[in-house]
């Protein structure tokens, strides 16, 4: 919603974040309160964000019960202390997937499907799809807005630690081994994909992991196979007569994803924080092959390459991508980006400068052979 609070601060850049009125917000929100109206709903309490001092209280409201186990696997669950004296959320998600927009051509939107925030009144709602990440990307959305203007960076990355307390991160877009390469039986996951840093260090967001399957295997990858037991969930897989899943099985979509509580991760660091990172590491799936397995950057590469995020939109990430497409995507992650750019570098950079962090490229695409550099030996 454009009103006092965003008008001067959102990056109204027209394709990522698009302006729209109270008047249709509200107009919206009443189509997503009526439809759960009508029968028993569900509402979870949670937190996004390690850190006591800059963690949201987020509730989230669903109509069917696999959001609502969704957003337990993903976010921070309170104690039932912590819950006894929650008191009033600071966000509200209201998550209608069945209510469409019938006027969504007059409101100037792409299609039925809405996914709107009002920072006034501290809500986001949802409506016309069931995709369960657009819950947890939706709060990244938010943290991305709150923390840089209070200097703080947000980062779309991955994070694990060493047995010597050596933080290290993992930029980028889905798809380029964030998730894979941070669950390392060596060191110990701090967080597979949103993290803060701050004057105490990296923190994350979340409190589970939410990784692709498609083409999982107990060899490829024997941390997340082993993950998925009793509470993750896996979303849309194929499976057959007798409920066994195809992990091969990209018919319907190649984004097939599984969320789970970062505890089913073995090495773990609870609560999901650490010191400040000393290895910042850039994942770019080179489509072409032109990019060094790994690269060493100096400052002001750093900066450039954050902001040109250059990698390639595998399928199964976006609708219509079917094969590997070149992409540029600030950040690593222009989707989730509320601020300008150049917000995010500003408080990384600083960041880095102060800890005197180094910077790596590392292409975990294609190499000059044609051939993807495999995940083992990246």
């Amino acid at each position: 919603v454009d009103d006092g609070i965003t008008k001067d601060t959102i990056w109204w850049d027209g394709t990522i974040n698009r302006p729209t009125s109270v008047e249709v917000f509200d107009e919206l929100k009443d189509i997503v309160t009526k439809d759960l109206s009508d029968e028993s709903i569900y509402v979870v309490d949670t937190y996004c964000g390690s850190n006591e001092d800059t963690r949201l209280k987020v509730r989230f409201v669903t109509k069917v019960a696999w959001q609502a186990h969704f957003v337990m696997n993903m976010f921070i669950r309170p104690s039932h202390y912590d819950l006894q004296n929650y008191g009033e959320p600071d966000f509200v998600v209201i998550n209608s997937s069945e209510s469409v927009n019938p006027n969504w051509e007059q409101h100037g939107l792409n299609s039925e499907v809405f996914v709107m925030f009002d920072l006034t009144k501290k809500m986001q709602i949802i409506g016309g799809t069931w995709y369960g990440g657009e819950m947890k990307k939706g709060m990244f959305a938010i943290m991305n807005y709150y923390l840089p203007l209070k200097g703080m960076a947000s980062m779309h990355c991955s994070a694990n630690v060493g047995e010597e307390g050596d933080v290290a991160v993992f930029f980028g877009l889905s798809g380029t081994g964030k998730t894979t390469l941070s669950a390392d039986p060596k060191r110990y996951l701090i967080g597979d994909d949103e993290h803060g840093w701050d004057n105490n260090g990296v923190f994350n967001y979340e409190g589970g992991c939410y990784a692709k399957v498609i083409d999982l295997s107990k060899e490829k990858e024997p941390d997340i196979y082993a993950a998925i037991r009793r509470d993750a969930l896996l979303e849309n897989v194929m499976t057959d007569d007798e409920g066994n899943v195809d992990y091969t099985d990209g018919s319907i979509t190649e984004n097939t994803r599984v969320s789970y509580p970062i505890y089913h991760i073995s090495k773990i660091v609870l609560p999901s924080k650490a010191g400040h990172a000393s290895k910042i590491i850039y994942l770019s799936a080179d489509a072409f092959g032109v990019l060094p397995p790994v690269s060493i950057l100096t400052e002001c590469q750093a900066q450039y390459h954050f902001l040109c995020g250059y990698t390639s939109k595998l399928a199964g990430t976006e609708r219509g991508i079917t094969e590997p497409t070149p992409s540029f995507s600030p950040a690593f992650g222009e989707a989730f980006l509320t601020l300008h750019p150049t917000m995010y570098s500003k408080t990384l950079i600083g960041k880095m400068k102060e800890h005197n962090a180094k910077a790596y490229l590392v292409n975990t695409g294609w190499n000059g052979t044609g051939k993807r550099i495999s995940l083992k030996d990246t």
